[in-house]
């Protein structure tokens, strides 16, 4: 039997197959927003790995408001920053990590939480559509993504496009502004520090579900020794 392709080659599959069938001015838009991205995101200002947290809230769809130390009860926390419920490579990436990351972080006792700033009625749609397994919730304001340096804002040629397709990326997610954040997962221990940080400033790079398990064993390994 075949074994499942990774993460990324599933997303380079499906930019491959998009890039044969979407209209060449559209399709330079985004790659050309993905390598400005790329070239210019700071990421000396990204979170990493040391850094201790100061206290958050985030709002789950279902749950309702969850605070840092709800999130922590169980375990560790592992939060997948993600841009908006209709992004494409968003539902190739929740679904994948549904089926290959969640039950494994629930066998080690880590709580996984999706986060985009999608407001709650609208990010609704993700979990609901892919019958995700895991807490998806709102980052609003994008608080917590501003305070981790993995914000972005559309380039005027994604924003005309997103104003031609009928409405601005403000109205979709709810939030009113051209703000996303970066795809990026972050392993936090239960003293509220982080303990792994992987930020993608590309969009269609996210980070494949065995470094996650991998980082939050390590935290098994050090709270055994």
């Amino acid at each position: 039997m075949a074994s499942e392709p990774s993460l990324n080659q599933a997303l380079s599959d499906f930019q491959e197959k998009r890039a044969a069938s979407m209209p060449a001015e559209k399709l330079k838009v985004n790659v050309d927003q993905r390598r400005l991205l790329v070239e210019t995101a700071d990421r000396t200002r990204f979170v990493k790995a040391g850094d201790s947290l100061e206290p958050f809230t985030l709002t789950e769809v279902d749950e309702g408001p969850q605070t840092l130390d709800d999130l922590l009860q169980r375990g560790p926390l592992v939060l997948v920053f993600f841009r908006f419920a209709g992004c494409p490579a968003c539902n190739i990436a929740l679904p994948y990590y549904n089926q290959s990351l969640a039950p494994e972080l629930a066998r080690l006792g880590a709580t996984l939480v999706g986060v985009s700033p999608q407001v709650p009625e609208k990010l609704r749609d993700i979990k609901d559509r892919h019958t995700l397994s895991f807490k998806i919730a709102t980052d609003a304001d994008n608080v917590l993504a501003h305070r981790f340096g993995i914000v972005y804002a559309f380039d005027e040629p994604s924003r005309r496009q997103s104003l031609q397709s009928g409405s601005s990326i403000g109205e979709v997610t709810g939030t009113g502004t051209w703000e996303l954040p970066m795809p990026a997962v972050v392993v936090i221990d239960q003293s509220a520090v982080v303990r792994f940080a992987d930020v993608s400033p590309d969009w269609l790079v996210r980070t494949e579900p065995t470094d996650v398990v991998a980082a939050v064993r390590d935290l098994e390994s050090r709270a055994a020794a």
